[in-house]
């Protein structure tokens, strides 16, 4: 079969390797993700504005690369996703160091020393469109002012990114204020401070214009009054998955600063869920992957999820390391592990549960609401043993006590939670009703009954139908009762 080698035009491959998805907080992620790799125990990030026409550069004292591994380097598609990753490392696609430092601006150049030996190279996007051709600079442009010596000792990297036409708006009528510029430096810093953390909280340097970064442990591990669940380990396609549940402490145990510090970057609501780690580096946050809704009950919850570089097929890893699509053969487990630690922070947040390190919940017996739940059903109770409602009851009489807890059980079936139920809404097609329903229709009827207002048994029959607990009983059905039980002998 005849065949030809047909080689893609630079000039459009290199503006959609531009647009491939990156902001810039997951951009400069990806750079330090190389610096990492190179084993690099300290990081140095230098954001420069310079009136709009402002440079990004990064320097680390990881092992370096020669000539060829430099040229290897800035060669788009250098890795092949498919190869064998050594343990720990974090690169992918070999698209990384190009990709991202394009989508913040034209031109990178990389200067590296490897025992003692300087490599350069540098791609500069408006000489590659204009030729249309792969051309790869070997020597620092004339305008570009590099110190060399920021490079200590026999190896290192500088990572130098400039014309930020994507990142500050250079060579466009919409360069960006000096404000703006330093404001998105510092929301990279909080996105870096995360996503970063547990390399942080071990021995992991890493600056921003002198600022070095603390880590934000999600988990909060270290509070005494967070509950660390337990350990599991799951299998998907064989690759090992480690599960670890959290559930943070109530919100009024902390104090303003406190609190919003908690919150992360995004706040506490967006926040709660599965936080989806590869290599100790966090890939995805404040997700439920479509399996519950975000709610304010559950904000309490930050499940940590840990695989390999050797799963990244099954979660799906993305060029920008950011997004994971969850494995079908782990859903329904973690689901599972989820929809109980989400029951853990309801009781917490509604009424001040407990969790004890080893599991145990301790509950206030003052609480006005329980949540009385089974796996079909969730709903909120009343507590019917509060004193004071129990020293209440106990001056009453037979008639007036039986009045007051219906009243309680209608509070309890209109409480805002359950009314917003929807499932319990839709009318059945088979008309069942227990006899505890049944004998509240009798007992609402008869005082309704007995009230001396005006009223037919169409509108006690239509009354209770719209009551919360009885939308799913049709009007007929509750007509009949109130008739044959209540009103036989009343004309209306």
């Amino acid at each position: 079969m005849d065949e030809i080698i047909t080689q893609p035009s630079a000039a459009p491959v290199i503006q959609a390797l531009r647009s491939i998805g990156y902001n810039s907080q997951t951009a400069i992620a990806d750079l330090i993700d190389n610096s990492i790799d190179a084993k690099a125990t300290k990081i140095c990030l230098e954001f420069s504005y310079n009136e709009g026409n402002g440079s990004i550069k990064i320097i680390d004292n990881g092992i370096g690369m020669d000539e060829i591994e430099l040229q290897t380097a800035m060669t788009v598609g250098s890795k092949d996703p498919r190869d064998k990753r050594e343990r720990d490392e974090l690169g992918r696609f070999g698209m990384g160091l190009k990709t991202a430092a394009f989508s913040l601006g034209k031109r990178l150049t990389v200067v590296s020393k490897k025992d003692s030996k300087l490599s350069i190279r540098c791609w500069d996007l408006d000489y590659v469109s204009k030729e249309n051709e792969w051309l790869l600079y070997k020597s620092i442009p004339v305008d570009i002012a590099l110190d060399f010596n920021e490079i200590h000792g026999d190896n290192g990297t500088i990572v130098f990114i400039d014309k930020l036409d994507r990142f500050c708006g250079y060579g466009t009528n919409n360069i960006v204020k000096s404000g703006s510029f330093f404001s998105k430096v510092s929301r990279i810093q909080k996105y870096l401070e995360m996503v970063f953390h547990i390399l942080l909280e071990r021995e992991l340097l890493l600056d921003i214009n002198g600022n070095q970064l603390i880590p934000w442990n999600p988990f909060l591990e270290g509070n005494p009054r967070c509950y660390e669940g337990e350990i599991q380990y799951l299998q998907s396609n064989g690759k090992k998955v480690i599960v670890t549940p959290y559930v943070l402490p109530h919100p009024s145990t902390f104090n303003k600063r406190k609190y919003r510090e908690a919150g992360g970057i995004k706040g506490w609501r967006d926040h709660q869920g599965f936080y989806i780690y590869r290599e100790n580096r966090l890939v995805s946050y404040g997700d439920w992957f479509g399996l519950f809704p975000k709610d304010a009950i559950s904000e309490l919850v930050r499940i940590k999820v840990d695989f390999t570089n050797e799963a990244d097929e099954e979660w799906k890893l993305d060029v920008k390391k950011s997004t994971v699509t969850m494995p079908e053969d782990i859903k329904v487990a973690l689901q599972a592990i989820a929809k109980y630690y989400r029951q853990l922070s309801h009781e917490i947040m509604l009424y001040r549960t407990r969790a004890s390190r080893t599991g145990e919940k301790v509950k206030g017996s003052l609480n006005t609401w329980e949540l009385n739940s089974d796996d079909n059903i969730s709903n909120y109770v009343l507590n019917r043993n509060h004193p004071v409602l129990t020293n209440i009851l106990k001056q009453l009489d037979d008639g007036v006590k039986r009045k007051v807890n219906l009243y309680l059980k209608l509070i309890e079936l209109g409480s805002p939670n359950n009314l917003l139920k929807t499932e319990s809404m839709v009318k059945q097609e088979r008309q069942t009703i227990d006899e505890n329903q049944k004998k509240m229709i009798i007992e609402y009827a008869e005082i309704l009954v007995n009230s001396g207002m005006e009223i037919s048994l169409d509108q006690i029959s239509e009354s209770i139908s719209l009551m919360n607990g009885f939308e799913s009983i049709e009007i007929y059905t509750i007509k009949e009762i109130v008739k044959k039980e209540v009103v036989a002998n009343v004309k209306f």
